[in-house]
């Protein structure tokens, strides 16, 4: 702020109005939308992609899960599809008891993640050693994209998924 002396030597001050013009807030805000327009499409496909990831390491834990209980029980251990959102682990093979602990409802069932389903063409045991029979695959399905994702088990047990 700076003062000054008027004609008849009366002082006032002189403040000074410095900013943006209307224009140029306006150029800002478009330079913003645009960028925000062009990054939506990315932020979307890595967030699927994600949630795909996330959903196949679900469902490695739970097998893994399966396994570890087979070698700690010292027993054989069967993960049944109930349905294509549901499992179940049953001890002493397919015609035992249902497991219930953690992770599981109080009749044994395990939830696969919200949106996927997964689909096998049949149980698989894993014995007291960790081993599997047979060697399967799972689908995993991403029910809002469609994309699939495949999760094998070896004969050795070991499961893995790209």
């Amino acid at each position: 702020m700076t003062i000054s002396a008027g004609r008849a030597g009366r002082r006032f001050a002189s403040i000074s109005c410095a900013g943006y013009s209307v224009t140029e807030l306006v150029v800002v805000c478009a330079v913003i939308g645009l960028l925000a327009v062009m990054t939506i499409p990315f932020f979307v496909t890595y967030y699927q992609a994600a949630a795909a990831r996330a959903g196949s390491q679900q469902v490695v834990a739970l097998l893994n899960q399966a396994r570890g209980l087979a070698v700690k029980e010292n027993d054989s251990i069967c993960v049944q599809l109930s349905s294509a959102t549901q499992m179940r682990m049953r001890l002493a093979g397919c015609g035992g008891a249902i497991w219930v602990g953690p992770g599981t409802d109080a009749g044994g069932m395990m939830t696969l993640p919200q949106g996927f389903t997964l689909a096998a063409p049949g149980d698989v045991v894993f014995s007291y050693l960790g081993a599997a029979l047979p060697a399967t695959t799972f689908t995993l399905t991403n029910s809002t994209t469609g994309a699939t994702t495949t999760i094998s088990v070896a004969l050795t047990g070991r499961v893995t998924s790209p």
